[in-house]
Formats: structure tokens, C-alpha cells, sequence
């Protein structure tokens, strides 16, 4: 695979129409070059790769995966369970998994549910 990237206008359309298989855009927005859209897309690919990720299951409940229906992530939290005043939730403290795994089903749909 060759990624052509193009700087500010882009290509002749010659190379468009008649060299490349395909092109791809990362989005709706415009940048200097296509240098950091192909990073991002083979950072995408990349991960994608058996050991890339070091685990198998660390990319299975992630932003679009069909764990999460397609939707986005749910909300990560670290120690520690108070910082600043703003407190873990609950539930995620609470060791229940059934319950762990509600909220954060819940909370990729709400979050979902505000990006549209």
C-alpha cells in the first residue's frame, strides 16, 4: 500500500482518475497536508494487527465495536476515587459486574444519543 499525501490543494486530478485504486478521508474538515490523515489512518490499521494492542480483548468493548452496539466508548476513570472533590461513581467501585457492565453499556448509549 502507498499513501499519496497531498499539501494544501491537493492533486491533480490526473493521478485521482487514473493512478490511484482509492482515496480515503479521515472527516469533514481540511488540513495543511495528508500527512497526519494517513497517521491517523494507519494508526488505525495498524491496531488492528494480532498483538498489536498486546491483548487480544483490549480492543473488544472500544469506541464502534459491536460490544458497545457501535457506539462510543463509555467513561474511564483511574485513583484516586476522589480527586479535586469529583468522586468515581458508585457502581464502579461496588465489584458488581452485571451492574458494571450495565452502566457502561448505558453510558456509550447516552453518549451516543448526544452526538446525533
Amino acid at each position: 500500500m502507498t499513501l499519496l499525501c497531498g499539501r494544501y490543494e491537493g492533486f491533480d486530478e490526473r493521478i485521482v482518475e487514473h493512478l490511484a485504486s482509492d482515496t480515503i478521508s479521515i472527516g469533514p474538515y481540511v488540513l495543511a497536508g495528508g500527512e497526519l490523515a494517513a497517521m491517523v489512518l494507519l494508526d488505525a490499521v495498524i491496531r488492528k494487527l494480532p498483538g498489536a494492542l498486546g491483548h487480544a480483548d483490549s480492543a473488544v468493548e472500544e469506541s464502534f465495536s459491536e460490544a458497545l452496539e457501535g457506539g462510543p466508548e463509555y467513561p474511564h476513570y483511574t485513583r484516586p476515587a476522589v480527586w479535586r472533590g469529583h468522586s468515581v461513581p458508585e457502581v464502579l467501585l461496588s465489584g458488581d459486574h452485571a451492574r458494571i457492565r450495565d452502566w457502561r453499556r448505558d453510558q456509550s448509549r447516552e453518549r451516543a444519543s448526544r452526538r446525533r
